[in-house]
């Protein structure tokens, strides 16, 4: 028997800690409570729905309530709750490597289970470095990635992260992690300082992926041992790669010998309409990291899928990578995978997200006639709206602006209404739409409307 409403408010705010929350807002105000999903749609403890245009945080691909999946971890879990891949191996972690290495693109046959997506992007970190020295470059352990971008929370992710004001609470980090700059064309020419206006996409590409190889070149080629890229960034509002950007950085990291790791945490998996966005945007990885999607959320797991090339030192004598996670690869979780994955064949679920992928994108651009939209981008079902205070010249708000704007207001007031996204501000001021893939333009509508009515107001507030 549940326990009553304000026994579970009262609970939550004496023991639960949330993450990333801000509890003083619970003071004078009850914690949400999402008690069941069905669809596109969460409920919360007293009824009320909610279209969840957020997949819950980019994770519920095929949506809430599938009974396929509850009875795939139920069965499972009955027949062997838990075993690790600690020199030993389970049917489901067999099978559903093999199914994910026949995804991946080119030769990325190797896949290493985590538990979620921060441990996939370690893990990716911890064998660049493992494997440049067994092959005899041991100096090749600096990473780059791109500002603004998130990679995780845990240390060695932290450190990869382009997000100062997530960082500062928690240096010293591990070092040697460089960023160079992201590929936001709306603000291209504030990354570029005046020399590219984003007028011509594929010379805003190039520039982007060329930083890469001044950064290398700056810190030195016998030291750099990889480069962290999300297909789609996600941090500061879902950046779409101009044209030739990837195409270019595989080739300066062939030049330099570098990894390029594929983060696609939140990308693979349909988000893109892809299994993985590597292939939307025609580029070879060495690594991919993923997680989320590849159990629509009903049991966590992630995954690092390697190039045969990174494995082939550890597969002679007495070497072996020495890491590992206890719940990396569970038997239930690997379970709800494969079912999650029959469903995505059976469903035509990535055709379906490329059907409508135009359709999203239009409905979301209606927003552009108000004033406060400034940008309306991303791909597949990821898209990020950038506010602005003025559309003529991209002025942004300032932090006490943002704060009143986002927190102060849009959060609540489109939750109220009935839509479960994010409002967001690493970076410029955003809202983020990522909803589950099984959406349509019932559900585009939807959101539309709401974020037209809430915007609206918003636009009146500063």
């Amino acid at each position: 028997m549940q326990p009553d409403y304000d026994h579970l408010q009262k609970a939550a705010k004496d023991h639960l800690w949330m993450h990333f929350t801000r509890h003083s807002t619970y003071d004078s105000a009850d914690v949400p409570i999402i008690v069941r999903g069905e669809g596109a749609y969460i409920y919360d403890a007293q009824g009320k729905r909610y279209l969840d245009a957020l997949a819950g945080l980019f994770v519920s691909q095929l949506g809430h309530g599938r009974t396929e999946l509850a009875d795939a971890a139920a069965a499972q879990a009955r027949e062997l709750a838990f075993m690790p891949l600690w020199s030993y191996a389970h049917p489901n972690a067999i099978m559903l490597a093999e199914r994910v290495a026949n995804y991946a693109p080119g030769d990325l046959n190797r896949v290493f289970f985590t538990s979620g997506g921060g441990e996939a992007v370690e893990s990716a970190w911890k064998l660049a470095k493992n494997y440049f020295k067994l092959t005899g470059k041991p100096m090749k352990h600096k990473v780059i990635s791109r500002a603004i971008a998130y990679h995780g929370t845990t240390q060695g992710a932290l450190s990869i992260t382009g997000l100062p004001g997530l960082k500062q609470q928690f240096e010293p980090l591990v070092p040697s992690t460089f960023r160079v700059p992201n590929t936001n064309s709306y603000r291209a020419s504030e990354i570029t300082q005046g020399y590219l206006d984003g007028s011509d996409p594929e010379a805003f590409g190039r520039w982007a992926a060329d930083q890469i190889a001044v950064a290398i070149e700056n810190e030195g080629p016998e030291s750099v041992a990889a480069v962290f890229l999300e297909p789609v960034q996600n941090a500061g509002g879902c950046f779409p790669p101009p044209p030739g950007y990837f195409q270019r950085v595989r080739e300066i990291c062939d030049e330099y010998d570098v990894l390029l790791v594929s983060d696609e945490v939140i990308c693979a998996f349909g988000r893109l309409g892809h299994m993985f966005g590597a292939e939307r945007y025609g580029y070879q990885p060495d690594i991919i990291t993923c997680a989320k999607g590849i159990t629509s959320g009903y049991a966590p797991l992630g995954a690092m899928i390697a190039s045969d090339r990174l494995m082939e030192p550890f597969l002679k004598g007495h070497e072996s990578f020495a890491h590992g996670y206890t719940f990396g690869g569970h038997p239930v979780s690997t379970a709800v995978a494969m079912a999650n994955l029959d469903i995505f064949e059976n469903e035509n679920i990535l055709e379906h997200v490329r059907d409508h992928e135009g359709a999203f994108r239009s409905t979301l651009e209606r927003l552009k006639d108000l004033p406060i939209v400034g940008d309306v981008r991303g791909d597949g079902y990821f898209y990020g709206i950038e506010l602005v205070k003025d559309k003529d010249t991209k002025e942004t708000f300032n932090d006490e602006e943002a704060e009143k704007l986002l927190r102060g207001f849009l959060s609540k007031a489109l939750y109220d209404e009935g839509l479960y996204c994010r409002a967001d501000d690493r970076g410029d001021p955003v809202i983020q739409l990522s909803p589950p893939l099984i959406c349509d333009q019932e559900h585009f509508d939807e959101m539309e409307h709401i974020l037209r009515t809430v915007l609206d107001k918003a636009a009146t507030l500063l």
